[in-house]
């Protein structure tokens, strides 16, 4: 049904990220998932099915992908969506509505459905998807999470052939990522193809059919589900992916004796459109320490990182800072927030210049070290938005390292990260938190939480319920805190 045929490709103005010499055929009503570092390929596969490449990003290459035999790329773009439905990274990029209703009924308004079978498939929709919940909300008021879902409802109601999936995962909590199994077991029965892009494995184990594994634009394996669990975690770490099995992971950075505590919260109340997200918030926080911020989708955890850094205006009780009150403005001087989508904080013309933007007397040579210690060094000429989204929010850490801060925010860090990323991304956290600073992480991450926290922090339905030591004692909760 699918399949690449001596596929090389190379993005114009990069000589990465691109494929060479791929070829690969994919059966009707298969399930298959691309695994591999970021910049590897995964991406770039999907792009040629369903006709980004060359349509939307151009570049150089060889050979093509074919659906039932036809090339992909000769195939009207109107033509191609009929059959293949696409749900990217980042949902906002496909969003042409503001309010979620229209969103997931925009293929269908583009296909000249009726406006009665119109109505009646995103009923279906919401209701075989469960989400009725988010229907008539406010795309700009939905959480990260609650947008994929909207994302995949709206190509679930088209009722595509194939499915393509980039990383769907990435902005989760474990009951999403849960349903979202169960949405791709639903589709899988319906006999859809589907080829999923995803550094979270774990999920995918008893779903998939084949695992392709990339290596620098080229197939270097190809796995069973059993032949990939059989790998020792030492070769799938070698090999830059991420655990099959949250089961096996345990803390490994316990809480350590604290200093005074710096950072106060009492009982803060944070509101948005007059609306109570969080309230009766108190927190104490003390240097050195890296405290996960936890929760389902929709907690209110990205309300509460943006009040941190002084970006929130909804904010009611006190922030004190060595038992000072300290106001926005002050808050935002001594703070930094890595965004959930760094695209809004990339502003510079090359990584090097972003590295160091809006950074009184940067230090040049901790800068470079930074960008080495991400793996970004070679990139350092490239313009950000020519990189792919792993390395965009490693430069976005990066920055963090270089600003100086005391108080910094990673807002869902390894969202879209390989494992050497994300344990890159971990070894800076615990050098900022040695140096002084307090490190917050608002993450759905279980992997990461075991390599890297001291303490997690639990928001369900208004309130912080949770406050938990990282230590052997509490280890049984953390994993109810997430589903396991």
């Amino acid at each position: 049904m699918i399949a690449w045929k001596d596929v090389s490709f190379t993005y114009s103005g990069q000589d990465a990220d691109g494929l060479q010499h791929v070829n690969l055929s994919i059966s009707p009503g298969e399930c298959v998932l691309f695994c591999g570092r970021s910049g590897c390929g995964k991406t770039t596969m999907l792009r040629l099915v369903n006709g980004l490449i060359p349509s939307f990003f151009s570049g150089e290459g060889d050979g093509g992908a074919y659906l039932d035999g036809q090339d992909c790329s000769e195939i009207p773009m109107y033509r191609l969506a009929e059959r293949v439905g696409s749900v990217f990274q980042n949902p906002r990029t496909q969003f042409f509505n503001v309010d979620t209703d229209s969103e997931i009924a925009f293929g269908l308004e583009n296909l000249a459905l009726p406006p009665a079978a119109l109505a009646q498939r995103v009923e279906q929709t919401a209701r075989e998807l469960d989400i009725e919940a988010l229907r008539g909300r406010s795309i700009f008021a939905l959480s990260g999470g609650e947008k994929q879902k909207i994302a995949f409802a709206s190509v679930y109601a088209m009722n595509p052939d194939v499915y393509l999936l980039d990383e769907p995962s990435s902005n989760l909590d474990m009951d999403a990522i849960l349903a979202l199994r169960e949405h791709l077991k639903l589709i899988k029965t319906q006999g859809k193809t589907i080829l999923i892009a995803e550094h979270r494995l774990y999920y995918l184990m008893e779903l998939v059919d084949r695992i392709v594994y990339l290596e620098r634009g080229q197939i270097k394996e190809i796995f069973t589900p059993k032949e990939l669990a059989a790998l020792s975690q030492e070769k799938r770490a070698s090999m830059g992916l991420r655990t099959v099995d949250l089961d096996q992971l345990r803390p490994q950075k316990q809480a350590e004796h604290a200093q005074a505590p710096m950072l106060e919260l009492k009982n803060v109340k944070l509101s948005y459109q007059k609306k109570t997200v969080l309230e009766n918030i108190c927190l104490q926080a003390s240097p050195g320490e890296i405290i996960a911020v936890v929760g389902h989708n929709g907690t209110g955890k990205t309300t509460f990182s943006r009040a941190l850094c002084g970006l929130h205006k909804g904010c009611e009780g006190e922030f004190l800072w060595g038992g000072k009150p300290i106001n926005a403005r002050d808050r935002r001087n001594r703070s930094y927030l890595v965004m959930q989508d760094v695209g809004y904080q990339l502003f510079a013309e090359s990584v090097e210049k972003e590295c160091v933007f809006g950074i009184k007397n940067p230090d040049a040579a901790l800068a470079e070290r930074t960008l080495a210690e991400l793996d970004l060094f070679s990139f350092r000429e490239k313009h950000p938005n020519t990189l792919s989204g792993g390395q965009k929010q490693r430069l976005a850490v990066a920055v963090s390292m270089v600003c100086g801060k005391d108080i910094l925010v990673f807002d869902e860090p390894t969202s879209g990260l390989d494992y050497d990323s994300m344990i890159r991304v971990a070894a800076l956290m615990e050098r900022l938190a040695k140096q002084g600073g307090i490190v917050f992480v608002v993450t759905h991450d279980y992997e990461l939480v075991c390599r890297a926290c001291t303490r997690v922090v639990h928001f369900d339905e208004g309130e912080m319920p949770d406050d938990l030591p990282v230590t052997v004692e509490n280890e049984g909760k953390i994993r109810d805190l997430f589903g396991l």
